[in-house]
């Protein structure tokens, strides 16, 4: 009999995360109890089967994989323990590490067991582009779990938490680099200095001009859900010890292309900057930590 996995809830990474399984040869199901119409058409999209409300999914199912937004991950956990699920839990959402020893806490009180997931990569439609990085005891059984699909399992090591903490310090370069790109030019406008920025990157830094207008395109109509991410990161940096400062700010700019939630087509670099600058907060400019003017160079 195939494993019966249960995807929570199939946004556009976990539909596919559940088609992969189903190519796997597992029996994959959803819930669609206050689902909306988009959720639904992925759902049937992917070949996943409607288990209906999620009690009917958490009594049928041998494991739960939770793919939805870093803020939710904690509240759909806990609806599944209320449900006394007591089998595999996998949390693979982008939360920070001490997030996922939170869930696991969570899901262990009602007898079920952990496994930590990140996944790295776009949606998993075609092979060898994305990974889903396991930690935890039971890591090799849930990667066995999607061989020879389009999403690879990594099993990393039993330590609960390394998952996640690979997830955070993948997407800290990849997404916190993108939004800075994105403030670097909503600065230039705002001081209206773009065009010699642009020049001057031409010159020294060649494709730079190119990058942000990916990070714009390739970024706008998922920013909503990245401002969350942003703040998992920023609280794990806190937690090593490290400032969080660099990815707070991150998930500012991803919170002002709110707006732009599931828009096609994306916007383009100037009016992503023009709705980021027309978020300003009255007085931020002068939101300094000291007022005190620099003079000039210290000297001993």
């Amino acid at each position: 009999m195939s494993t019966r996995i249960g995807i929570l809830h199939p946004g556009q990474m976990g539909a596919s995360v559940g088609a992969a399984a189903l190519a796997a040869g597992a029996h994959v199901l959803w819930a669609s109890r206050n689902r909306g119409a988009a959720t639904r058409h992925r759902a049937a999209a992917a070949g996943l089967e409607d288990g209906g409300s999620l009690a009917n999914v958490v009594s049928t199912c041998d494991v739960l994989i939770s793919v939805c937004p870093p803020a939710s991950a904690v509240a759909v956990a806990t609806s599944v323990a209320a449900l006394g699920f007591d089998r595999t839990y996998v949390d693979a959402n982008a939360v920070a590490p001490q997030t996922a020893l939170e869930i696991a806490s969570v899901v262990r009180e009602a007898g079920a067991r952990f496994v930590d997931g990140g996944i790295i990569g776009p949606p998993a439609h075609k092979g060898g582009t994305t990974r889903l990085y396991l930690s935890g005891a039971e890591a090799p059984f849930v990667a066995s779990l999607f061989e020879d699909s389009a999403l690879e399992g990594v099993a990393m090591d039993p330590t609960e938490g390394s998952a996640s903490s690979l997830k955070v310090c993948y997407a800290a370069w990849t997404k916190g680099s993108s939004a800075l790109l994105i403030a670097v030019r909503s600065l230039a406008a705002a001081e209206d200095v773009e065009s010699s920025l642009l020049g001057e990157w031409a010159l020294s830094k060649p494709g730079l001009e190119v990058s942000s207008g990916k990070a714009v395109k390739n970024n706008a109509f998922k920013a909503w859900r990245f401002a969350g991410e942003m703040r998992e990161i920023a609280n794990s940096f806190e937690a090593a010890g490290l400032p969080g400062g660099f990815h707070g700010a991150a998930a500012e700019i991803y919170d002002r292309l709110e707006s732009y939630k599931n828009c096609d087509p994306a916007p383009d670099v100037s009016e992503a900057v023009a709705t980021i600058l027309a978020s300003a907060r009255p007085g931020s400019q002068t939101n300094f930590t000291s007022a005190t003017a620099w003079t000039g160079p210290r000297r001993p």
